[in-house]
């Protein structure tokens, strides 16, 4: 192991959490929206006028996804890979760089996903109960707090690295 990060040094680890925070949030994402796309079309076949409705519902747990994308391009310019100023990382400042990222990584992918199925079930209360379909959104939000806590977690991480 301690070959490996010799040889591909702090730089690897920094972007590797990058890379983790914009991909692990954006599968979340994908499957979030996904599950809320699926519920949302089975409506929209029975009632096309519910479209904007069900596509709030739909890109809420899309957000995650923007908050890893986010988190990573933050890490990467202030790793100075954007600016081309990288240039011999430590392991240990590279390590840092992955744990910063982490937050985002793991918790916007959970949430996301818990978000999508509570948009799901809020697309059939928009279903049944027309006129309560902001309760099913206000849900949707109260999941969002915990995928802004991993962000603003992992931003705070990232800005105490400067």
């Amino acid at each position: 192991m301690v070959s490996f990060l010799e040889t591909f040094g702090g730089m690897a680890l920094g972007c590797l959490g990058a890379g983790l925070a914009v991909v692990l949030a954006g599968i979340g994402s994908a499957k979030g929206t996904g599950m809320a796309g699926e519920a949302g079309s089975g409506l929209l076949s029975e009632d096309p006028g519910k479209f904007g409705k069900v596509l709030i519902l739909q890109v809420i747990p899309g957000t995650q996804g923007i908050y890893g994308f986010v988190v990573g391009f933050l890490a990467l310019l202030f790793m100075g890979v954007l600016d081309g100023s990288a240039i011999g990382m430590t392991i240990t400042e590279g390590f840092r760089f992955f744990v910063a990222c982490l937050p985002i990584a793991i918790g916007g992918w959970v949430s996301a996903i818990f978000q999508g199925r509570v948009a799901v079930s809020a697309i059939n209360i928009l279903a049944k109960k027309p006129n309560d379909w902001a309760k099913g959104m206000i849900l949707c939000i109260t999941v969002e707090f915990y995928a802004i806590l991993s962000l603003l977690v992992s931003l705070f991480m990232l800005l105490g690295l400067q």
